[in-house]
């Protein structure tokens, strides 16, 4: 019989890490002297990513891609101490090893995500982590989800994506894996919960 396995989204998922990110764009659009409306962008990238956000000032304002995405990281990893965990983080992440729950993350951060991690204590529990700089195309598509169950030998009825998004939804069931948000959908594939420690009772 396989393993149940878990696969990780990382910001607003495990880390509490919204207000660092928006603190980082935020210096990021005033180097750049772009006009910045908090809750605009917090909408914005709960919706869709950074990345789409940054994809449209760049066009918007004729401006480099790359110059953004460089400034932006710079100044996120300078915030790496304001993030930190969601409540229940690492106890459901000790309770998943314990019940042999193979652990992966994948997510949109780049390799800071392993310094954050790192800083945190939490590296043990992965098996492999997948960034944005591990060469897979971006949420919603499956690719990276096809990677790691055929690496792994994992079975899709007994793998979940645990996220925040209705990306993070829509990227399981492209997967054709199950989802567990804190959003609720009409997906077949999600079960909504409202803090971690939920997840010990939907799985079992």
């Amino acid at each position: 019989m396989k393993k149940r396995a878990f696969i990780w989204d990382l910001d607003g998922t495990l880390l509490d890490s919204y207000e660092a990110i928006l603190a980082g764009l935020e210096e990021t659009f005033s180097q750049f002297k772009i006009p910045y409306d908090k809750e605009k962008v917090r909408s914005y990238i709960l919706k869709y990513s950074v990345q789409d956000l940054l994809q449209e000032v760049a066009e918007e304002k004729n401006l480099d891609l790359t110059e953004l995405n460089q400034a932006r990281a710079q100044s996120l990893a300078e915030k790496n101490a304001q993030v930190v965990l969601m409540p229940g983080a690492r106890e459901i992440l000790a309770w998943a090893h314990k019940a042999g729950i193979q652990q992966f993350v994948y997510t949109h951060k780049g390799e800071n995500a392993f310094a954050i991690l790192g800083d945190l204590d939490l590296l043990q529990y992965f098996t492999e982590i997948l960034t944005n700089q591990s060469g897979f195309a971006r949420k919603p598509d499956p690719e990276a989800a096809v990677y790691l169950l055929e690496k792994y030998d994992l079975d899709p009825e007994e793998t979940y994506y645990i996220g925040d998004r209705t990306l993070d939804i829509e990227f399981a069931q492209n997967s054709g894996i199950q989802s567990i948000n804190f959003l609720e959908s009409s997906a077949v594939c999600n079960r909504q919960i409202s803090q971690l420690e939920d997840i010990s009772s939907l799985v079992f």
